[in-house]
């Protein structure tokens, strides 16, 4: 696995546990990133995990 897909898949983990626990700041702060930066990949990341 490459760096880019393991970095592709820690941002996707993120979303998928901020939609589990459905609450962006706890997911945050467990996986150890800001809300601003959530934001910032939820835009990246499409719903279906695919880039956009």
């Amino acid at each position: 696995m490459t760096t880019a897909q393991k970095v592709a898949r820690r941002k996707l983990s993120l979303l998928e546990l901020a939609s589990d626990l459905g609450n962006v700041s706890k997911a945050c702060k467990v996986m150890g990133y800001s809300r601003q930066q959530f934001y910032e990949m939820r835009g990246t990341i499409g719903p279906l995990g695919r880039t956009a």
